[in-house]
């Protein structure tokens, strides 16, 4: 038997379109923990990133803080928080968060320091101020770069979330794997690919949406 086979098996079963254990509730549960994960992140990195690049200030600093939360052990920090904190949202948020935060830290850094300086310096000529340069002028030239990082923290996030297998469409792979039952695995894991594909389509929709075609067009 192959893999597509398992997929059909999985997928043709009605019993995985209704109820708790159903596809769309494992669903709603997986993308709800991935864009709360990605909404707390967010709040967390832009400012400091985008503050950060702006005045040039602490990018050494930042790399390290990065480059320590990238080397972080999701699965081994899920299972920490568990014996700290219990079961529940927190200790599943903590290590998605962690993961999610460096790209949108380092992308947003890097994204506005290798901003065109030309225009930037004919707006302080202008008289706008920091911020209004900041978010007149940098942030606008350099979102491909800023959402790049979202796309990023987006698949890590979507495929990590597999480990709150409590909940969301992990549950299919745990229980799968216990049970023996490799149509399940396999369905699961066909599940979080598929969404991890959404989620960078739904990034490149937004990137259209809020980037002006010529700074797309120079990037």
């Amino acid at each position: 038997m192959n893999i597509f086979h398992f997929i059909n098996v999985f997928f043709s079963d009605n019993a995985h379109w209704h109820g708790y254990a159903g596809i769309p509730h494992r669903l709603e549960e997986h993308l709800g923990y991935t864009f709360e994960a990605l909404a707390i992140a967010a709040v967390i990195a832009l400012p400091i990133g985008l503050i950060t690049g702006h005045t040039g200030r602490g990018g050494n600093a930042l790399a390290l803080v990065a480059t320590a939360g990238r080397a972080l052990p999701s699965y081994g920090l899920l299972v920490l928080m568990f014996f700290w904190l219990g079961i529940g949202l927190v200790p599943v948020m903590i290590p998605l968060v962690a993961l999610a935060v460096p790209p949108m830290l380092v992308t947003s850094y890097e994204a506005i320091r290798t901003v065109d300086p030309a225009p930037v310096d004919a707006a302080r000529g202008m008289g706008m101020g920091p911020v209004a340069v900041l978010f007149q002028v940098e942030v606008p030239a350099s979102l491909p770069l800023i959402l790049s990082g979202f796309r990023s923290a987006a698949i890590q996030v979507v495929s990590t979330a597999a480990i709150a297998a409590t909940v969301s469409l992990g549950r299919y792979i745990v229980d799968g794997l216990y049970q023996r039952n490799y149509a399940t695995v396999v369905g699961g894991a066909t599940l979080i690919a598929l969404l991890a594909l959404a989620m960078v389509g739904l990034i490149w929709l937004v990137e259209r949406v809020v980037v002006s075609p010529g700074v797309r067009r120079s990037n």
